[in-house]
This record gives C-alpha cells, sequence and structure tokens, in this order.
C-alpha cells in the first residue's frame, strides 16, 4: 500500500488539491485497506459497497464523513489504480439539511464582553463582521486590510478563490489597537513559532472560554458567527447575492440556507395561541 498511497498523494498534489484535503484521502485509504487488510486492487464493486455500509451502520458516521469517504474511494480506483467499474454508480448519502446555529445580536455582544485577550477579540470581531471563515481570518497578512475602501481582501479562499468582502470601522479600529501592541510581520494574527499564524484551534478555545465566561448556554463553534453574519444581514434587509459573495459561496442556494433561520418574516407571524388569548381577553373585557 506504501507506493500506491505516495502515488495517489502525488496525484492529488498534481491536481492542487488543498494539503487538508490530500491528507483525508489518504486517510479514507488506510481506514479501507486494514479493513480488508488485502491488496485493494483485489477488491471489486460489493467489497467497496460493504465497507461503505460498514461505515453506515457499524459505525455510524456522518453523511460528511461517507461521501468524502466515497470521493477518496472514487479517485484512488479511478486515477491510481484505473479500475472505473469499481466505483461506478456507486451511491452517495443524502445528505441531512441540518439549520446552522445562529446568535442574537445581544448574545454576539456578550461573547466579545467575555473576551480577555485583544488578539482573539480582533479576530473574532472579524468573523462576526466580514462573514470569513475562521482558517481565512488566521491566514490574513496585514497589506490584505484595505482600510481605505473598507475591504478585507480574502485571499485563496474555499475553491481556492480570492475575493473581497467588508470591513468594520468598530473590527478596524480594534484591528488598529492590537497593530500597535503586537506589531505582527508576516501574517496579520502570528503563532508562537516565528513565521507561523495563528492556529484555529487557538481560537477556538478563546470562543469556548469566553462562552462559559458570558454564560451563554448554547454550544457552539467559532462558526456561529460566520452563520449569525450572514443572519443578521438578511434580518436587516441586505440582498442574498450580495451575502453569497461576502461568504464565498459558489452557489446562492448554499446561502438561501439563511433564509430558513432569519427572524424577519418569522417575526411577524402572530401565534395561534396569542390570538386565541388576546380574543378571549377581549371577551371578558
Amino acid at each position: 500500500m506504501g507506493e500506491l498511497k505516495e502515488a495517489m498523494r502525488r496525484e492529488l498534489r498534481l491536481r492542487d488539491y488543498s494539503r487538508l484535503t490530500i491528507k483525508a484521502y489518504l486517510q479514507h485509504m488506510t481506514n479501507f485497506v486494514r479493513y480488508y487488510r488485502k491488496d485493494p486492487s483485489e477488491l471489486g464493486k460489493e467489497d467497496v459497497k460493504r465497507y461503505l455500509l460498514h461505515l453506515t451502520e457499524d459505525r455510524n458516521l456522518s453523511v460528511t464523513y461517507r461521501n468524502q469517504a466515497i470521493s477518496s474511494l472514487k479517485f484512488f480506483y479511478g486515477k491510481i489504480l484505473k479500475k472505473k467499474l469499481v466505483i461506478e454508480e456507486l451511491p452517495r448519502p443524502k445528505k441531512d439539511i441540518k439549520l446552522p446555529a445562529v446568535l442574537n445580536e445581544k448574545e454576539v455582544s456578550r461573547l466579545f464582553a467575555a473576551v480577555r485577550n485583544r488578539k482573539h477579540l480582533a479576530i473574532l470581531m472579524l468573523i462576526y463582521s466580514s462573514g470569513m471563515r475562521v482558517g481565512e481570518v488566521v491566514r490574513l497578512r496585514p497589506e490584505d486590510i484595505d482600510s481605505e475602501r473598507r475591504l478585507i481582501r480574502v485571499r485563496g479562499g474555499k475553491g481556492k478563490k480570492d475575493r473581497y468582502t467588508v470591513l468594520s470601522d468598530v473590527a478596524l479600529e480594534v484591528i488598529r489597537s492590537y497593530y500597535r501592541a503586537w506589531k505582527p510581520e508576516k501574517f496579520l494574527f502570528a503563532g508562537s513559532r516565528k513565521g507561523s499564524h495563528l492556529s484555529t484551534r487557538s481560537v477556538q478555545n478563546a470562543v469556548s472560554a469566553a462562552r462559559e465566561r458570558a454564560g451563554i448556554l448554547k454550544q457552539f463553534s467559532t462558526h456561529v458567527l460566520r452563520h449569525s453574519f450572514a443572519t443578521h444581514l438578511l434580518e436587516s434587509g441586505t440582498d442574498l447575492r450580495y451575502i453569497q459573495d461576502m461568504l464565498g459561496h459558489k452557489s446562492v442556494r448554499t446561502t438561501q440556507i439563511y433564509t430558513h433561520v432569519t427572524r424577519r418574516d418569522i417575526a411577524r407571524i402572530v401565534s395561534p395561541l396569542d390570538r386565541m388569548m388576546e380574543e378571549e381577553q377581549r371577551r371578558q373585557d
């Protein structure tokens, strides 16, 4: 498997797959081979299906995990072993439709107030005010902050696409305060090693600590600030297409998930219980 694994790594790299995707694909292939303990070239379509059923029924793994395992197997058998018949018409699991967790504006304010570190506060304010992913924020360079035009340049976002998003005046002041104190060089948010950026794990740890100090009972990750950015903009009347561009979504269908969590229209609906009680109160009066 060593030679096949290296061949797969090289092929993925030549096709410019991201470092994280390459790592994940190789791990999926390693797990598949360990499951059968056989040369994968000797395994067929039914073996692949049986393995995927094992991930579903025995291990109860998520749809996202299983879809990535399928993509890895398709790449391996199709591009490395040149056996497309093995993965022909391989079924993909139906995706769950889950609504994103969202904080209200008071909760966002409480979260920010509970952050103890100026660097962490700048990062969280950037995520909430611009909709960037945490991995995009920690990789920002000082020159990506265009204070004159009030824009942030996001380099190599998801899909390796550059884009621009909005720069908040409030966030800018916090960034300037942080910059004067820390004087970062290569990356705006430097890590502990020289020339490195802060890890996403460090940011998540800061969010978890701030959530506990703020007494917010909801369980969430750093990504909730990106969801809250989109939802709050939609509630304030911002066009969905602008939100799509700032989030870096390829399709507007991805952005439309936020229409299901916004209160803009739902808040206008009167519950039948409230209406019933109001009518009862009027009759008594």
